[in-house]
């Protein structure tokens, strides 16, 4: 924020005080000093509306927000696209203007269906949004209000309560047991206790206990704070602004199609000189050597490829979709395919972000509570052995003690169960309700001693009949200490050295499996028992020790594991402490050998922090600045990353990563907006179904790539020898333009809905620069390209010499429908990589047979309408024309899948059925 200093007619703003960001370790009375505030009045109105038009709105910029119109833009900056804008023109400038129409309508037909599928996301991603409170209570004019967050500006005082969002950062006046959830800034799964001492001025801002920040959630107690930073000038503000410096790199689809398409566009340049300059060598007008250098141009570049690419992506979005990932932008899905390794937070993104009872250690013995978070569906069990609890006097009392000494509760809605209050004691009352216990609204005539970082324990006292019950909760060697019985099995008796070592033994062992502890114990009073918290809280009764943990997604160790199958490694990124990141770790599959924390990465040199990603390794109380270093570094490697995450302090390295991952339910607007995709259902385990998908959808591409390569191959072939022949044009322009878009492009769009192959998850992601046309891919390219160009030339060259009238317009005709029928054989040939069809089945893909029969519909109109006709310049084909071009298409199908035959057959005597391309 802007700084204040008392009213001043001339000057409204001097430097901060003690230096930028110094407000937590001033005393209150400085702090109100400097802002001109006063606790109990609070800001007129008057002066709220000038500091207002000073300081602007409490709102965060839109940093993942992109206009309308850069994103139909956007879809026209690609070389394929200006290849065919610029064949737009010259065919214009030729007077060809059906074909410059039909050219000029594909690249406005791309642009438009890539518009639509990603500003669909950018809405989508707009109706996600819920993070911040719209309103607020402040004190004005000495009354207390409540007004719109985003009017709230510095010297305002706030009152917070239980429930609710922090509008802005906030210097803290008065509190009362108050703690917030800082999980979203800083990765911490437990509530923070809140206080207004100040601290040290270099004090690391997870330890600022005087500050509450914006966008954190208060989970226990209340109190006042005076708004020292709104909007942009936050700490949430500052994380957008860091992430607003990242810029957005490419995918690899999007580079190798750069380069496919660079590399067709000085191929069709080169051809397109050569023929012409050879034709007219030859004696050939030179005005239709230029026009059959066009055309050649034309054939090269598959005009129905930026088309399928984008639809291809776009169905592929939709079926994200279903299995709970919201794409933002199209390219990101193929990308998803080469991910390497998925760095991902863990609070919110591994666990549930719901503290849960998991042990709770008795005198009697050990249980283990089931169910996760706050549904209170479980049960206890013992020995391994289902309990009934109503049967259990001892673990009954301490689940009523921990449901009294509590000031949390919970509440069903659609989305589940949630807590009010603070989540450790949120999961003491969903244990109680496992058992059946009945909250009681109100305890009678009850007293708290609240909990503080000094005494570390909480007591209730509650008036029942004839007496004074005391339920304390705290740190167990607090509690340990200030016992003097213990209850077992019903029955209170002395606490002995044993009960003691149990006890303290329970707690360590808690610990060491990531488990925070609370010791719970009670204390029988008589009526009229001095209510002093020193004279009640001695000599108490021990009930028990509970451990308590934010526990894994169910789905999360298994999605780990097919992580590990894929060749995706996943590192943890985590501002939570070492110990508890390390257990959780082992909890889901994780093999993290050495948990490196943030003071320890400072300490590192980028060679050093490389030969540490190299091993099985974890990081914990890491800050913004971490990860996204960590993610530049693993780039460094020449890894694919993934970044995964749902609060503002992992938004700069989502941003930064190839792939972002935000959480849609508990993410923040700044992580939604610096994201690549949204699991809808905050599920780590969805992202390894987005990895299935998006391999699926390249391995897709690559075969239709293939394929339509070869088409076009055959195209060139045919054109470029029979010019050196000195025939007439054996294709027209507009039948080149009409194969490569309506038929090459409807089905190869049939072949970007194959399903995924079996096997796809079992490989290892494909190499970072790996092109999309490999060694093999372009040998099989040129055969089967090969093989089409030669064959329909032979048919172009056999009904020439048959003469008769219309011999030219007639060869054409049989030559533009035969390279077509061929190409649409081989679709078949290219429904796998490397299984024949025999294994892959010929209906599990409805929409090649879909396309193939719309294809033909579509041809036989060609040559058989008449409006059509007259068009593409075709004349109608007899039953015998079509008998010869069927006897010249079927041979490349059947030699292709007897090959293919052949090395399945191999490759399942080897044991390595799916793996290598045989096409």
């Amino acid at each position: 924020m802007k700084s204040l200093h008392p009213v001043n007619q001339e000057e409204t703003e001097i430097p901060k005080p003690a230096g930028l960001g110094a407000w937590h370790s001033l005393e209150v009375a400085e702090v109100l000093k400097w802002l001109e505030a006063n606790q109990k009045t609070g800001l007129s109105e008057k002066e709220a509306a000038r500091r207002l038009s000073r300081h602007g709105f409490n709102v965060l910029q839109e940093t993942g927000k992109v206009a309308w119109y850069v994103i139909f833009a956007r879809q026209f900056v690609d070389i394929l696209i200006i290849i065919l804008l610029i064949a737009t023109i010259i065919a214009a400038s030729l007077g060809e203007w059906i074909d410059a129409l039909v050219i000029l309508v594909i690249v406005i037909v791309n642009g438009i269906l890539g518009f639509i599928q990603e500003w669909k996301a950018e809405t989508a991603i707009q109706a996600l949004k819920r993070m911040l409170e719209p309103k607020c209570n402040v004190v004005r004019d000495g009354m207390k209000q409540n007004i719109e967050a985003k009017t709230l500006v510095p010297g305002d005082i706030v009152v917070l309560k239980i429930g609710d969002h922090v509008p802005a950062d906030l210097r803290l006046l008065e509190t009362f047991n108050l703690k917030t959830d800082e999980s979203s800034l800083t990765g911490e799964s437990e509530s923070v206790s809140k206080d207004v001492e100040p601290t040290v001025l270099e004090t690391e801002l997870a330890e600022r206990t005087s500050i509450a920040w914006m966008g954190t959630a208060v989970t226990n107690g209340r109190g006042f704070g005076a708004v020292v930073a709104t909007g942009m000038e936050t700490e949430f503000g500052r994380i957008a602004r860091l992430t607003q410096t990242v810029d957005r790199e490419i995918t690899p689809l999007q580079r190798q199609l750069a380069v496919l398409g660079k590399q067709l566009g000085i191929i069709s340049v080169s051809l397109s000189i050569l023929v012409a300059v050879c034709g007219w060598l030859l004696g050939k007008p030179l005005f239709d050597m230029f026009l059959t250098g066009v055309a050649l141009a034309v054939a090269v570049v598959p005009e129905g490829l930026p088309a399928v690419v984008t639809i291809t992506l776009a169905l592929g979005v939709r079926a994200m979709v279903q299995r709970k990932a919201l794409l933002r932008r199209l390219q990101a899905s193929e990308t998803l395919g080469k991910v390497t390794v998925i760095c991902t937070d863990k609070t919110g993104t591994l666990t549930q972000n719901q503290m849960t009872v998991q042990n709770i250690w008795l005198p009697s013995g050990e249980i283990e509570v089931t169910g996760i978070g706050y549904d209170p569906a479980g049960h206890f069990r013992k020995d391994g052995e289902k309990i009934d609890p109503q049967r259990h006097e001892d673990l009954l009392a301490l689940l009523q003690t921990g449901l009294n000494c509590n000031n949390a509760s919970l509440i069903k809605s659609d989305r589940g169960w949630n807590e009010i209050g603070e989540p450790t004691e949120a999961a003491l009352v969903v244990a109680a309700y496992k058992a059946w216990i009945e909250p009681v609204k109100e305890l009678k005539g009850s007293i708290e001693f609240s909990f503080n970082s000094e005494r570390k324990r909480m007591t209730v006292v509650e008036t029942v009949d004839s007496a004074f019950i005391a339920h304390v909760k705290g740190a167990p060697e607090i509690i340990l200490e200030r016992c003097a019985r213990v209850l077992e099995n019903g029955g209170n008796r002395e606490l002995t050295e044993r009960d003691r070592k149990a006890a303290t033994a329970a707690m360590h062992r808690f610990a060491e499996n990531g488990l925070r502890t609370l010791a719970l114990a009670r204390r029988e009073l008589p009526l009229g028992f001095p209510l002093d918290e020193n004279k009640i809280e001695c000599k108490l009764t021990l009930l028990g020790i509970v451990g308590i943990a934010d526990p894994p997604h169910l789905e999360v160790p298994s999605a780990v594991q097919s992580a590990g199958k894929a060749g995706i490694r996943i590192i943890m990124i985590t501002g939570d402490n070492p110990n508890t990141a390390m257990s959780i770790a082992h909890k889901i599959g994780m093999s993290s050998g050495r948990a490196v924390t943030g003071h320890e990465l400072d300490e590192m040199k980028d060679d050093e922090l490389r030969e540490t990603l190299a091993k099985d390794v974890l990081f914990a109380r890491t800050t913004p600045e971490h990860k996204m270093r960590i993610v530049k570094v693993l780039q460094q490697m020449d890894e694919v990353v993934g970044m995964t995450g749902d609060g503002v302090n992992d938004a700069p390295a989502l941003k930064q990563a190839e792939i972002g991952i935000a959480m849609g339910v508990r993410g923040t607007d700044v992580a939604k907006g610096a994201s690549d995709m949204i699991l809808t259902d905050d599920n780590f385990a969805s992202i390894i179904n987005a990895v299935e998908e998006g391999r699926r959808e390249y391995d897709n591409i690559q075969k239709f790539v293939r394929y339509l390569m070869s088409s076009n191959t055959g195209e060139v072939v045919a054109i470029f020898i029979n010019i050196l022949l000195g025939g007439p044009l054996i294709l027209l322009p507009v039948q080149i333009l009409w194969m490569n878009l309506i038929t090459d492009g409807v089905t190869a769009l049939a072949l970007g809905m194959e399903p995924a192959e079996k096997g796809i998850m079992n490989q290892p992601p494909r190499q970072v620069k790996e092109p999309i046309l490999n060694r093999r891919s372009i040998i099989t390219i040129l055969a089967i390209g090969g093989y089409i160009g030669l064959a329909t030339l032979w048919l172009f060259q056999h009904y020439l010499d048959l003469g008769g009238d219309d011999a030219v317009q007639h060869a054409q005709t049989v030559a533009f429908t035969a390279i077509i029928m061929i190409q649409m054989i081989t679709i078949f040939n290219f429904r796998s990589l490397h299984a024949p069809m025999a294994a892959i089945g010929f209906f599990t893909n409805p929409w090649v047979l879909l396309a193939w029969t719309g294809n033909f519909i579509m041809q036989l109109s060609a040559v058989y309408v008449p409006f059509m006709q007259q068009a593409l310049r075709t004349v109608p084909l007899e039953l015998k024309d079509w008998g010869m071009i069927l006897l010249v298409a079927t041979p490349v199908f059947l030699i292709t899948e007897i090959y293919k035959i052949q090395v399945w057959k191999n490759k399942e005597l080897l044991g390595k059925e799916g793996e290598g391309n045989s096409v």
